[in-house]
């Protein structure tokens, strides 16, 4: 029987933020709350996914919620962007910690984003163990791009990330992939290191408010989540464009909002690709059960910075899924591992049509595949090794 623990949880994005990450965290803290711990969460008010903050006095039952950013102005340009939720939500967590550290067992930031954690660091309780769950490598994402600026922002994303996992007592990642290269790029001890694939979040809930969006009578191609580069989102937006005349009625679905959407929004004017908002949580389940196929994409070489958290969700729901990773990935040799559909390892759109095309007529078998995701993405196994 794990003894009770206070826990403060570092993240800007916590409910009712709906990009994933903070619906990750949210479900997380929730499942710590219903085992009995005291959580405590430094956060920001919601700004996804037009980056414009949106105030919140929401709360949840059980869970101390200390918001801020409330003031914060993001611009257009991705990096300045980033930089000003890195340095605002650091800002924030300094003016807080003194107060919020009190008492605590456990200090638990979530990584990305890494400024405030490292700025904290002197001034962090040594007696508070600090557990560090990763869901993304930001050092992964910033390799292959060229010019002089990009190479400054690598050498402090690596300076940077290798300080606060090297002072962690515990780093939790997402996957063995990610764990392996932070490993290999940080030198870190590899006994404090655990791998936990994320968790199913679904609540067997299923809603009836889609109808309107998605005719159950066409076949619907749909990629759903927050859209940036990591997605690959021009040649996942061409591949739609292309396969949209290769497969007699389908229709073809962005649900996502941001700078992104916009832009491709703009470009198209393909009567069979439609753009619609993120849905509502309670909605999830519903989109899911409306698709033919989700689309999960990775950008070439990317496959070692994360393993996208809605996948459980999109297996656990028995939706026919389409994954665009790289060759010996994780997640192809998990898919191979447990006979599950449909792995593509290159961005050739001509393939990758040749793929969508077999898994739109392919019969899968959905209660093993719901059975795999049952026994492998699971929240007990994720607080389990937070604490062991």
């Amino acid at each position: 029987m794990l003894s009770k623990k206070k826990i403060l949880v570092l993240s800007p994005f916590f409910y009712p933020e709906p990009i994933s990450t903070g619906k990750f965290n949210t479900d997380f803290v929730t499942g710590l709350v219903k085992k009995g711990h005291n959580v405590t969460v430094l956060c920001f008010h919601p700004f996804y996914p037009s980056w414009k903050v949106k105030k919140s006095t929401k709360e949840l039952e059980g869970v101390e919620i200390v918001r801020g950013g409330k003031n914060l102005f993001y611009t257009n340009k991705t990096i300045f962007r980033r930089l000003i939720l890195e340095f605002g939500f650091a800002f924030f967590v300094l003016r807080k910690l003194r107060k919020h550290q009190k008492g605590k067992d456990i200090i638990m930031p979530i990584f990305p984003p890494s400024f405030a954690f490292y700025f904290s660091l002197p001034f962090f309780n040594r007696n508070i163990q600090k557990v560090g769950m990763v869901h993304d490598l930001q050092e992964v994402y910033s390799n292959g791009k060229s010019g002089f600026i990009n190479k400054v922002i690598r050498f402090f994303i690596h300076h940077i990330e290798k300080k606060c996992y090297q002072n962690c007592d515990k780093l939790v990642f997402l996957s063995n992939e990610m764990k392996n290269e932070a490993k290999k790029l940080y030198n870190l001890i590899d006994k404090k290191l655990e791998v936990q694939y994320p968790f199913i979040t679904l609540t067997d809930n299923i809603t009836n408010d889609l109808g309107e969006l998605l005719d159950e009578n066409k076949i619907n191609i749909i990629y759903s989540g927050a859209l940036g580069e990591k997605q690959n989102p021009n040649i996942l937006y061409d591949f739609f464009n292309k396969a949209s005349s290769k497969i007699s009625n389908a229709e073809f679905y962005f649900f996502s909002e941001g700078e992104t959407i916009k832009k491709l929004k703009k470009l198209n004017n393909n009567k069979k690709i439609h753009f619609h908002n993120l849905v509502d949580k309670e909605n999830l389940e519903e989109l899911y059960g409306r698709s033919s196929v989700q689309i999960i994409p990775q950008k070439e070489n990317t496959s070692k910075g994360s393993l996208p958290s809605k996948l459980p969700n999109l297996l656990a729901s028995g939706c026919k899924v389409l994954v665009i990773t790289d060759s010996k990935s994780e997640i192809e040799q998990f898919f191979t591992d447990n006979n599950l559909d449909m792995i593509a390892t290159s961005w050739n759109i001509d393939l990758l049509i040749k793929k969508l095309q077999l898994l739109v007529k392919k019969s899968i078998d959905v209660e093993h595949q719901k059975q795999v995701a049952k026994n492998m993405f699971t929240i007990d196994k994720m607080i389990l090794k937070v604490f062991r």
